[in-house]
């Protein structure tokens, strides 16, 4: 089974994706904050990350930093999860090491298509 760390701090759209995820077959990790995921994602190794940018404790952007500069995660596609939809906020998750960028609310039928994309290659 996939399994999808997803990093998010607001609980209903945490609560809300991870059921719909869930019931399309993924296995869901779950982290609260940035620094949470970088940890989780180190212990765990999921298939791929689901990285909300505007985290407490550390932002999504040095979270997803992080995990790219660590040789046991960098591996690891990640997703940015942002409700600013501007194409700046695309091209800094990109930079931050982002593979791919998505905004909310989030499409499921469209992120779905992402997360198969990045896990086929």
């Amino acid at each position: 089974m996939t399994r999808i760390l997803l990093v998010e701090d607001n609980e209903m759209n945490r609560d809300m994706l991870s059921r719909r995820l869930s019931r399309r077959g993924f296995d869901v990790l779950i982290a609260e904050n940035g620094k949470a995921g970088v940890e989780l994602a180190a212990a765990e190794k999921p298939d791929l990350i689901l990285m909300d940018m505007s985290l407490p404790v550390m932002d999504g952007w040095e979270a997803t930093r992080q995990i790219k500069a660590n040789p046991v995660t960098s591996g690891i596609p990640v997703i940015a999860l942002t409700a600013h939809a501007m194409a700046s906020d695309r091209d800094m998750a990109l930079e931050a090491g982002c593979d791919d960028y998505d905004s909310k609310p989030v499409d499921l039928p469209q992120l779905v298509r992402k997360i198969e994309q990045l896990l086929a290659t």
